[in-house]
């Protein structure tokens, strides 16, 4: 499809499995990953060809075209998140690139708002990203919306109370066990994506072939978590360990410490946005904390449709008076309605014996982190991102659910 504007010399269209070798050459050249990258972690060319093909298929992914040739492209794949046990659709954006010569030509930003208004039209109210740049994308109306913690924990640091009546069982990465796992996690934790099996085929893409999936069980032989890890040069690296209780959690690191004759420490990740020191025997560990994913609302009003609040506050009107440079129809004044755990857009005039009883201002990027707990109301005035009276601060604050999202995945 051509573009309405003559100043734009480019067109862009949809991507379909035809356009293979174009959209893995400008992947391969954007993110420079050669020849020696696929051959260490055990991948040849054919192979990442091949494995494009799902994407293609079920991503909706437009390319921008000078002549024949592929020039820039931005792909959104469907997935579903649990959004404070609301499962919403959403868009991860991915394979977002372009060729040097052609950047700073404004074709980025038309891809991600035309790819932004289908989002839109297929119900995926909220967009997400593993950011490149957080400086660009907050131009966009994009912001930080979840943390990952990185810790480097000694072998003498390795907790060895950590007693459980289960026990643990390696299994192969297809276990039904394991990925049944991951579906009874995402349920009962905010935040977090439910794996379809191309998110799966992501999930393995570049890890070696010795990695290892462990089990915990119950004495009944239920499954309560999980661990994937690999162990090279001394070291245990935990690539996710995810347990549905208490029980699980320590059985899982009883089972970590019955490895410490083998090794020296252990690495890992989590995205819980809490330190594990706390927890630990000896906290005097090694932990990093870095922003991990940036998401964004495309549709404010959809994204409220569904949206969970205080099951305990009643008939709360608030207005929010939303800027959003990008995407017009999020560009204006809502007014929702908190009542026993749910939401709703009113029509209620902004003036006049029915005007709300709370005003708040906001930009969507603002907007978007709040919603999804990342930031708390009071964190947010602190920097000046939300402006009201202290008294539709101190309502805004009552009637939202207050809980970290935990985003482990990207496309």
């Amino acid at each position: 499809m051509k573009n309405a504007d003559k100043s734009f010399n480019y067109s862009i269209r949809n991507l379909t499995t035809s356009d293979v070798d174009q959209y893995n050459a400008l992947l391969r050249y954007a993110f420079q990953v050669t020849e020696e990258d696929l051959i260490s972690a055990g991948w040849h060319d054919d192979e990442i060809k091949q494995s494009k093909f799902p994407v293609l298929e079920r991503a909706d992914i437009l390319g921008c075209y000078d002549g024949e040739n592929l020039i820039s492209q931005f792909a959104v794949y469907p997935l579903e998140m649990n959004i404070y046990n609301a499962i919403y659709s959403v868009g991860f954006v991915t394979s977002v690139s372009t060729y040097p010569e052609y950047s700073g030509k404004g074709i980025m930003s038309r891809l991600m708002k035309k790819s932004l208004l289908r989002m839109r039209e297929k119900r995926q109210c909220l967009a997400l990203l593993y950011p490149y740049s957080i400086p660009l994308y907050r131009k966009y109306g994009w912001e930080i919306v979840s943390n990952k913690i990185s810790y480097r924990i000694k072998d003498r640091q390795i907790p060895s109370k950590a007693k459980a009546p289960g026990y643990v069982r390696r299994v192969n990465w297809d276990n039904a066990d394991f990925m049944g796992l991951h579906t009874q996690f995402a349920k009962q934790t905010h935040g977090c994506l439910f794996r379809n099996a191309l998110a799966w085929q992501e999930y393995w893409r570049w890890d070696e072939d010795d990695s290892v999936v462990a089990v915990y069980y119950d004495l009944q032989d239920k499954p309560l978590g999980y661990m994937v890890y690999l162990i090279k040069r001394d070291t245990m690296h935990i690539k996710e360990m995810i347990y549905l209780n208490r029980e699980a959690q320590k059985g899982l690191w009883e089972y970590i410490h019955a490895h410490d004759s083998m090794i020296d420490e252990v690495s890992g990740n989590t995205y819980f946005n809490e330190p594990i020191a706390f927890d630990m025997d000896d906290g005097d560990i090694r932990e990093s904390i870095r922003p991990y994913i940036m998401g964004r609302i495309t549709d404010v009003e959809q994204f409220f449709l569904q949206y969970p609040c205080d099951p305990f506050e009643e008939n709360v009107r608030i207005s929010f008076e939303i800027t959003d440079s990008v995407l017009d129809w999020n560009h204006r004044t809502f007014v929702v309605l908190f009542h026993k755990g749910k939401c709703a857009i009113t029509q209620e005039k902004l003036d006049g014996e029915k005007k709300p009883d709370y005003r708040v201002a906001m930009d969507i990027a603002t907007l978007s982190t709040l919603l999804l707990g990342y930031k708390t109301v009071a964190q947010l005035c602190r920097l000046e991102r939300i402006r009201g009276d202290e008294h539709s601060i101190q309502r805004l604050d009552d009637v939202l659910l207050h809980e970290s999202p935990y985003i482990s995945d990207f496309i």
